[in-house]
């Protein structure tokens, strides 16, 4: 089973839903704006992943310019970052998918859905 961590009125999550639909793909979804992931998931989630930490940041978003954190990311160590993003779900690169504890895709491309699910 996946859990696709979303934001419903995001047009990319959506199509990512659409897509998982579409493909008979069974998965869960948490909205993470209104249930933003544990900052424990989070660091679970950047541990198991080869991705670096910036790629978790959803860097063209308004709230992340506001905090000013293009110049804070790259210092960030995986538990200062998983603190950060718990926040607020508006920070966290979307949408998130996610099997048996791992991010298995981050954003939404066809070709990585297929691989991650295939």
């Amino acid at each position: 089973m996946y859990t696709l961590y979303w934001y419903p009125k995001c047009s990319t999550c959506r199509n990512a839903k659409k897509w998982l639909d579409a493909h008979n793909v069974p998965v869960e979804t948490v909205d993470m704006i209104s249930t933003p992931p544990k900052p424990e998931v989070i660091e679970g989630w950047m541990k198991k992943s080869p991705l670096p930490i910036r790629r978790f940041f959803n860097t063209s978003g308004m709230k992340y310019r506001e905090l000013g954190l293009k110049d804070q990311v790259e210092s960030f160590t995986v538990e200062e970052a998983s603190q950060v993003l718990s926040t607020d779900g508006m920070l966290i690169k979307r949408p998130v998918l996610v099997k048996d504890g791992q991010v298995v895709a981050l954003g939404f491309k066809e070709l990585d859905y297929e691989g991650a699910t295939s």
